[in-house]
């Protein structure tokens, strides 16, 4: 098969990832082109993929309006600045890979929706757990009829204490308004497996949840705005920066923090940036927990614990069929079944293929069934078409919807709604 080439809009850290996989399978992808406007980033990427300066780009609007540079586009842009890029590209005539979430707007989901069933290119989401050899193989488990019927889903989404504090309390995705609302920012990606596990239209959703601790009432006495101005409680703070983004581990997420990472430019970044602020005195608006409720049209119920307060940051779920359950934890790779009639219980312990681990190896399958699709011009195939992806962007919009008005929303009435009602 032929060998398929990609430009990157958004080289952020998501990005930066699923482009790695052209350096591991040069005979498979190359990247080409970048946009980005963060001349570092830029000029990082660019080295690392060997870019003449004519395809490096500081917009996407630069790039893509240039004559088609490449078989497809990746676009990982921040949640808001999806839309106008991925219809730009489609109509291009890219095939098109879009970073999760679609959009933070539910119109704008239903038109991508829409566009993706026109389209004559492949446009597929990064629901990258599809891909993983944990959920295809309970997936297959309830096809082959393991517990009998389907009949509930409990699935938690295990935040951990430290990822809220970073990237829900001081980083990017700490505002509904600049990005999305927290259940469709960080939990789609659950939403889309409970749906696919489901196996059943969504019809009813209903959630309730609230952002709790992280908010300046509960701040020690005497904390200051930032942890450097001399913290009272720095000795006993679970988020005090230094002792977060100040070590010798400059992995993520320190490696978020600044795009130098000597210690003196992370000290600065700690001086100036959002990471360095107290926990407390924020402008962080999301939840930090969150319980969503879900009817499908084949009667199965499903539900669903976002909570910041975890130690570990995982994923854990049980299945409850007629014949038997599931129980598994997507971080280990350990699934259990457990047949009724027997009273047995089976393990089953799985390996990441290559040994890749970005998201249980669902980073690289996800890429590696994206260049499949554009090798055979398979449009709107695929395991996580866009045409598909809309149903489970639209159930964390009614879910934030339901937990604002304290309601249980109809989700076809619900769609229909924002079908006209363009944000």
């Amino acid at each position: 098969m032929r060998k398929i080439t990609v430009a990157l809009i958004g080289a952020g850290q998501r990005g930066v990832n699923y482009a790695g996989y052209a350096l591991e399978h040069p005979d498979q992808l190359q990247v080409v082109a970048v946009a980005e406007p963060n001349m570092s980033r830029r000029h990082n990427f660019q080295a690392l993929h060997g870019l003449s300066d004519e395809l490096c780009f500081e917009s996407w609007e630069d790039l893509l309006g240039k004559p088609n540079l490449a078989d497809a586009v990746l676009i990982c842009t921040q949640d808001h600045m999806h839309y106008e890029p991925t219809m730009k590209a489609l109509e291009a005539g890219y095939h098109v890979l879009l970073e999760k979430p679609m959009s933070s707007d539910p119109w704008e989901c239903i038109q991508m929706g829409k566009r993706s069933e026109q389209a004559e290119r492949v446009f597929s989401i990064c629901h990258v757990l599809r891909y993983t050899n944990f959920f295809t193989t309970i997936k297959r488990l309830i096809s082959e009829g393991a517990i009998g019927q389907l009949m509930s889903i409990q699935h938690n989404e295990n935040v951990a204490y430290w990822h809220q504090a970073h990237s829900f309390v001081r980083g990017n995705w700490r505002k509904a308004s600049e990005s999305s609302p927290m259940i469709l920012a960080k939990s789609c990606h659950d939403l889309d497996i409970i749906l696919w596990l489901a196996g059943a239209d969504c019809t009813h959703v209903s959630s309730f949840g609230s952002l709790s601790h992280f908010k300046k009432e509960n701040a020690p006495e005497g904390a200051p705005q930032r942890c450097l101005d001399g913290c009272p409680v720095s000795d006993q703070c679970l988020y005090y920066a230094p002792n977060v983004y100040l070590t010798d581990d400059i992995y993520w997420p320190t490696s978020a923090i600044s795009d130098d990472l000597s210690l003196e430019a992370r000290t600065k970044a700690l001086q100036e940036g959002p990471y360095g602020r107290c926990v407390y005195h924020c402008d962080n608006d999301v939840v930090d927990h969150q319980v969503v409720n879900l009817a499908f049209a084949n009667e199965v119920t499903a539900a669903f614990t976002m909570s910041a307060f975890t130690n570990d940051c995982s994923r854990t779920l049980k299945l409850m069929g007629t014949k038997g359950e599931i129980r598994g934890a997507m971080e280990k790779n350990e699934i259990e079944v457990i047949d009724f009639a027997t009273g047995t219980a089976t393990q089953i312990s799985l390996e990441i293929p290559g040994g890749h681990i970005g998201h249980g190896g669902g980073d690289f399958g996800l890429i590696r069934d994206f260049i499949k699709l554009v090798q055979q011009d398979s449009k709107g195939d695929g395991l996580t078409s866009a045409a598909q992806s809309v149903q489970s962007h639209l159930m964390a919009f009614a879910a934030e919807r339901s937990r604002l008005d304290r309601k249980v929303v109809a989700l076809k009435e619900f769609w229909e709604v924002n079908e006209v009602n363009e944000a």
